[in-house]
């Protein structure tokens, strides 16, 4: 950060900043305040989210009714997939709320679109679920000899 009174003078005007960097991952720049204030609504959305999954056999419906309109790729899921995503989802975003760390949600959602494209693609599908009799012989050991 090599401007710095212009950097701040900007972040006033938004409340964040991408920042660029030649050595390494961007960064965000944003106030501890708007941070917390990003915490704490994401923390009320999935206690809300939580608390209705919760609450009796309809709410689930309900659910899993939005969730292709959030999440369009959940239509190349079979049936009993869309439940689990979102009973893995629900229960994920919960624990990653307490310890205050939304990583562990990012790598569901990844995961489960990662398994909706399989399921879009026949061929690719047919190819991962497919028996295959054949001996491709032994696996090369990780990191060389």
């Amino acid at each position: 950060m090599n401007k710095n009174k212009q950097t701040l003078a900007r972040l006033k005007e938004s409340p964040r900043l991408l920042l660029h960097r030649r050595d390494g991952e961007d960064l965000v720049l944003t106030t501890a305040a708007r941070a917390e204030q990003d915490r704490t609504v994401v923390s009320a959305a999935t206690r809300m989210l939580s608390a209705l999954a919760r609450r009796e056999p309809g709410s689930v419906q309900l659910l899993l009714d939005i969730l292709p309109d959030a999440f369009p790729w959940v239509r190349f899921l079979p049936e009993q997939d869309v439940h689990a995503f979102a009973v893995e989802l629900v229960g994920t975003m919960r624990a990653a709320d307490s310890v205050g760390n939304s990583a562990a949600v990012a790598q569901l959602l990844a995961a489960w679109q990662h398994t909706a494209e399989v399921h879009s693609d026949p061929e690719l599908l047919s190819a991962l679920t497919s028996d295959h009799d054949a001996d491709y012989g032994p696996s090369p050991r990780p990191g060389g000899p």
